[in-house]
């Protein structure tokens, strides 16, 4: 049999987020996250989605003719075939991220592949299911994400950044949750504290909207 994934779309837009912000981009978004976020925006790939197998998916990525490639979810760690297709797409010569919701172990991810780690914060309502470890296993080639609901939470993520110098591990970026934290007062916050990360905005939202797709 060969070996597939359950995938909720797979589509060709701009990266909104992270240092590749505003990069043509395959995404791959896998189905099925055991987190329930209280911001998320990605909830109708929590279940459906299609079984598809990786030499299909691999097909379709490269009918799109872009070679950068991010893999996402719902959750994509929590399907173990994803490290088969992190290796495809590597081998390859995509350049890979993946981004993932901090309760699945980084570690066994293909070095190659850019690690965005999101650090859950008290009001995602998911800080109890982080794992840790995974802040250690952090490394330059990776991006660490803070998305944040409100000034609590940007404290709260402030003085972990000063704690544990996340900063020197891997870039840090800060990034409000859409129509919750006004842009302008993060970056503002982020000033005048003399924090040493990056304020982040969703550009495909501000495009398109909020829709699946983009």
């Amino acid at each position: 049999m060969r070996e597939s994934l359950r995938i909720t779309e797979i589509f060709h837009s701009l990266q909104g987020e992270t240092s590749r912000m505003g990069l043509p981009t395959v995404f791959v978004r896998l189905t099925g996250c055991p987190m329930r976020c209280t911001y998320c925006d990605s909830a109708y790939a929590f279940t459906g989605g299609k079984t598809v197998a990786i030499d299909d998916i691999m097909a379709q990525i490269a009918s799109y003719g872009c070679k950068t490639v991010c893999v996402t979810g719902g959750e994509p760690l929590a399907q173990k075939p994803v490290h088969i297709l992190f290796k495809r797409l590597c081998d390859e010569g995509y350049s890979v991220s993946t981004e993932t919701g901090g309760g699945q172990p980084i570690d066994a991810v293909d070095p190659r592949v850019s690690r965005i780690l999101d650090i859950k914060t008290p009001k995602s309502g998911e800080l109890k299911n982080m794992l840790w470890a995974n802040v250690d296993a952090v490394n330059e080639r990776d991006e660490i994400k803070f998305v944040l609901v409100d000034r609590s939470d940007y404290e709260w993520a402030r003085d972990l950044v000063r704690e544990k110098q996340l900063h020197q591990k891997a870039p840090v970026i800060f990034s409000p949750v859409w129509e919750s934290l006004k842009p302008v007062d993060l970056a503002e916050w982020v000033i005048a504290d003399k924090l040493d990360v990056r304020v982040q905005v969703q550009l495909h939202k501000i495009l398109w909207g909020e829709k699946p797709g983009v």
